[in-house]
């Protein structure tokens, strides 16, 4: 299964991680020179959940992002789930 968050449609993005040597001017050195530029992928903090949905009376199974979560415990469950078009 794809690393999708269910809610907020939150996906692996892809960036770069900008490799430094040298020592800082404010520690005695010469400045930091950017040697390489690597490609690297940031992944969401996914977690598959079983979620409580008093108006429907049952849980429901869904891989959401912890931010996501966070918008369940705020606005509340069905709310959630009925604008995101899972139920």
């Amino acid at each position: 299964m794809a690393r999708i968050c269910s809610i907020r449609g939150t996906r692996v993005r892809s960036g770069g991680k900008i490799h430094r040597s040298g020592l800082a001017k404010k520690k005695g050195g010469i400045g930091r020179h950017v040697t390489k530029v690597v490609k690297r992928t940031i992944s969401p903090n996914l977690q598959n959940k079983r979620i409580w949905v008093p108006e429907l009376g049952k849980f429901i199974r869904i891989k959401l992002s912890c931010r996501a979560l966070k918008t369940v415990n705020k606005n509340g469950a069905f709310v959630t789930l009925k604008k995101a078009g899972i139920i």
